[in-house]
């Protein structure tokens, strides 16, 4: 009996065993899921020096400026030599003895997010300052006011500041996620004394999406609207200034590469390449447009030292065989000059803001086309300048036949038949952080985003996101090799992912 009880638990044993281990070679291991670490918020910083837009009255109004649209209700855009201001313009805020409870104001009417501080310059202007005469006590003041409710109401924050005759920068702290502020000239009244102040350099600093973009956006309508206008005088060769981008290496209008091999050839007339110092481009003598324009993007360009022109005109350098486009070409076809090069990506100086304006650099853009989906792109890109990154930057165009603003049917050319209107118009934009080495830097985890969209004028609003494609996508298109100066193993890994547009 012990003997038979020991050969079943050997037995028992055995089987056992054998199953553990059958089991054991059954069981297929699982993977745990990737889970990708959440974005680092990036900190950003954006400033408002009020050296855009016209407003020359004391009576209330809105104004445009390069951050989005301010209220000014008691003020204006000084640019008077009595002006205290860094640049050539600040904003003006006055006090009005007759009515002391309608003093100067400067509001935002947009809101800004993930805001961690608010710093603003303010100064007697040099007018209160003669005003004082024999009475040294005069003084002037400001309060700040935030809102947290989209302007339905203010309350002040910090102390009320006493100002100089020397701009000085008033610095607060911001714990709410969604704001934005009120400026209060509250400067005592006295007799007929007018204590006017000037406010200047307002910065915007914090962490995250901040909601708003930053830039001095296209024109909201074409400023030749097909009025007929006598041409403009064409312009020779750009003069470049120092803020030109370098011809070779990092910053150049081409280190991502010459997406089809343009030369400066009468013999290549329909991939004419062109070097306008601030851009570079492949020109189509045939189309009148260009094939594609390049250049390079970051903070120093657009410093805002200057407006846009909007000095439209003919390049004269182009051989003479060629049909030179002029500044009323468009007119009266429903088409945008589109730029390539935007305007405000080169406001560092008249030369580089002009330089936009040759109509090489233009296409026949669909207005909605030209100044919603597109010019929101344009802005999201000089955002990224300012929250320390550079881009480089490639735009062009494909295909015959759009539909501008006066009809619906589509039109292939325009001015005689002289100017080929394209079906496509698409951008491809390398992002990386601002440094040196910047194609060793360039990698396949870097970010690009390519967007495509038909040339129509019902591609409107502003989610750009939703014409993200591929860059092979657009290679295919074309037949451009695009970021061809990148090992091919990083285009074969950044020109086939789409990016999520966040």
């Amino acid at each position: 009996m012990k003997k038979t009880l020991l050969i079943t638990f050997a037995a028992m044993a055995f089987l056992v065993t054998g199953c553990k281990k059958n089991t054991d070679e059954m069981i297929t291991p699982v993977t745990p899921p990737v889970v990708n670490p959440p974005a680092v918020p990036k900190d950003y910083a954006l400033n408002e020096n009020f050296e855009s837009g016209v407003k020359q009255g004391y009576d209330a109004g809105n104004l445009v400026l390069a951050t989005g649209s301010w209220n000014i209700d008691g003020g204006l855009l000084g640019s008077d030599p009595n002006d205290t201001k860094n640049g050539s313009k600040s904003i003006r805020l006055q006090g009005t003895p007759a009515n002391p409870l309608r003093v100067g104001t400067l509001t935002m009417n947009f809101d800004i997010k993930h805001l961690t501080s608010f710093s603003v310059k303010a100064a007697l202007t040099n007018f209160s300052d003669k005003a004082r005469g024999a009475n040294a006590t005069l003084k002037g003041y400001f309060e700040v006011q935030i809102s947290t409710d989209a302007g339905k109401t203010f309350k002040k924050i910090g102390q009320t500041v006493n100002c100089d005759t020397v701009l000085k920068a008033t610095k607060y702290t911001i714990t709410d996620s969604v704001v934005r502020f009120r400026i209060i000239n509250t400067s005592d009244m006295n007799g007929s004394n007018k204590v006017r102040i000037n406010i200047d350099d307002i910065e915007f600093a914090g962490k995250g999406d901040p909601g708003i973009t930053v830039g001095t956006p296209e024109a909201p309508t074409d400023p030749d609207p097909g009025t007929g206008a006598p041409a403009a005088t064409p312009r020779p060769a750009v003069t470049t200034g120092t803020d030109v981008p370098p011809t070779t290496g990092d910053n150049s209008n081409l280190l991502m590469g010459n997406p089809s091999n343009a030369q400066a050839s009468i013999a290549t007339s329909d991939n004419y390449l062109i070097d306008m110092g601030y851009y570079t481009e492949s020109y189509n003598a045939t189309k009148g447009t260009p094939n594609w324009v390049s250049w390079h993007l970051d903070n120093s360009n657009t410093t805002n030292a200057t407006g846009r022109l909007d000095n439209f005109a003919a390049w004269s350098g182009l051989p003479s065989t060629f049909f030179a486009v002029q500044s009323n070409s468009y007119s009266g076809s429903g088409f945008d000059r589109g730029h390539n090069c935007p305007s405000a990506d080169r406001t560092s100086s008249t030369a580089a803001n002009g330089a936009t304006f040759l109509m090489t650099n233009m296409i026949p853009q669909a207005p909605n086309n030209n100044q919603q989906i597109w010019n929101e792109f344009e802005q999201y890109l000089r955002l990224q300048t300012l929250q320390g990154n550079e881009v480089y930057i490639i735009m062009g165009s494909y295909g015959i036949g759009g539909v501008g603003s006066l009809s619906t049917t589509t039109v292939t050319t325009i001015a005689s038949g002289k100017i080929t209107v394209p079906a496509n118009v698409w951008k491809v934009a390398v992002i990386i952080p601002a440094g040196n080495g910047d194609i060793i830097r360039t990698g396949a985890g870097t970010r690009v985003i390519a967007i495509n969209t038909p040339n129509l004028n019902s591609v409107t609003g502003k989610d750009w996101a939703k014409y993200i494609v591929t860059v092979r996508s657009i290679e295919q298109a074309t037949g451009y090799n695009l970021l061809s100066s990148l090992p091919q193993s990083v285009q074969d890994a950044i020109e086939t992912g789409k990016d999520s547009g966040i």
